[in-house]
């Protein structure tokens, strides 16, 4: 069946004309409708932006389709922190006063990671590693000072990222970050928590991470906020980051990780969402191979397209079919112009969001609805036409 729907769907793209999908491109701008129109019913819809999108093409378009952003890199620990005694908040500050001035959501992406976290945290006075009590200690300061900055503007936030182990070893649930080592265990998380729940009493609290949807991941996930639950911490909801393939998810797989994490009476968003169309060239050992090496950049196709529909349709269809339980759903950049995934590995990797410095080599990955001149693609469609 879902073969079937992408080969209908590759029939229609191979025969709409480039003048059909110009009139349609138009429909939604006429009537002054967008994303957050379509959707105003289900669940708001969101955007990750930077400082580049509050200006000029990007910020009409966050306007007219959005109603929520997240700020993509301005508040996570290490550009907002960079040490003990300083604070950027220019950049956050300036994200926060467009959104506010314009009735748009905030999202806060996020307190605590192990990415783009502020190093001078682990270091103890004299340059040994930071014991447990004064990292925890560090952690309470930081989120005390970000969320009650914004206290009362941001209504959600990421508490913590990408604290669980991503490999296949069903023995270790949490990464071994150094927020991990430090603490001999997973203690910060459930100390973010409190802490978040302490500095903002009414921002809703996530914890975020990616390949939510995978089994082995699914259940590591499922473990940590079941001891979260167990211990009281003061947790809303889960964000499942669906940086996702032309593949993965399968549709059994995404509606198997909802309902385990609505099981638990938790909520759901979909925080950094975009579909690359990049696929590893096949390696015949393994049937992968390293994103270095993947095929160069062949245009976004056809087919590639015609999947990209079918996967983007098949994913709102069941993202309307949860609505009582999804509380929000968010693009990772407004256009396929300027996408974190066109700089790592082409695309290929999907999963983690991106550091800051991230290499740059560019493969283009066609992840989101809106196309290299901020126009709405089909796929646009197919998330709209319910």
């Amino acid at each position: 069946m879902y073969l079937t729907i992408t080969l209908s769907i590759l029939f229609f793209v191979q025969c709409t004309s480039k003048h059909q999908v110009t009139a349609a491109s138009l429909v939604g701008t006429a009537t002054g409708k967008g994303l957050k129109d379509y959707y105003k019913d289900y669940f708001p819809i969101g955007v990750a932006v930077s400082m580049a999108s509050l200006h000029g093409p990007d910020s009409a378009l966050i306007v007219e389709e959005f109603n929520s952003v997240t700020p993509e890199n301005d508040m996570k620990m290490g550009p907002i922190h960079p040490s003990e005694n300083v604070y950027n908040w220019k950049n956050a500050d300036a994200i926060v006063d467009f959104a506010v001035s314009r009735h748009i959501r905030i999202r806060g992406h996020n307190l605590c990671w192990h990415n783009q976290e502020a190093g001078w945290m682990f270091k103890g006075p004299n340059g040994e590693p930071a014991t447990k009590e004064l990292l925890l200690q560090r952690l309470k300061d930081h989120i005390f000072a970000v969320a009650g900055r914004y206290k009362g503007k941001i209504y959600a936030w990421d508490v913590v990222n990408e604290a669980v182990d991503d490999s296949d070893d069903t023995t270790q649930v949490y990464r071994k970050s150094n927020w991990y080592k430090i603490c001999n265990g997973p203690d910060f998380i459930d100390s973010a928590f409190k802490y978040a729940h302490e500095a903002d009493p009414d921002a809703k609290l996530y914890y975020n991470d990616y390949n939510s949807e995978h089994p082995v991941k699914r259940e590591k996930i499922f473990k940590l906020l079941q001891k979260l639950i167990a211990g009281h911490a003061p947790i809303d909801g889960v964000g499942m980051q669906a940086h996702w393939k032309l593949n993965d998810p399968s549709p059994d797989e995404l509606r198997k990780a909802l309902d385990e994490v609505t099981s638990l009476g938790l909520k759901v968003q979909f925080t950094e969402m975009d579909i690359t169309i990049r696929l590893p060239k096949p390696n015949p050992a393994s049937g992968t191979m390293p994103a270095a090496t993947a095929v160069p950049d062949s245009g976004y196709t056809p087919l590639a397209e015609a999947k990209q529909i079918a996967q983007y349709k098949m994913a709102f269809d069941i993202f309307r079919k949860y609505k009582r339980f999804i509380t929000g759903v968010t693009f990772w950049n407004v256009s396929d112009r300027s996408s974190w995934l066109d700089g790592r590995g082409g695309g290929l990797m999907g999963g983690a969001a991106a550091g800051a410095n991230t290499p740059r080599v560019v493969r283009k990955a066609y992840p989101l609805l809106f196309d290299e001149n901020r126009q709405r693609k089909k796929a646009y469609w197919a998330v709209v036409n319910f």
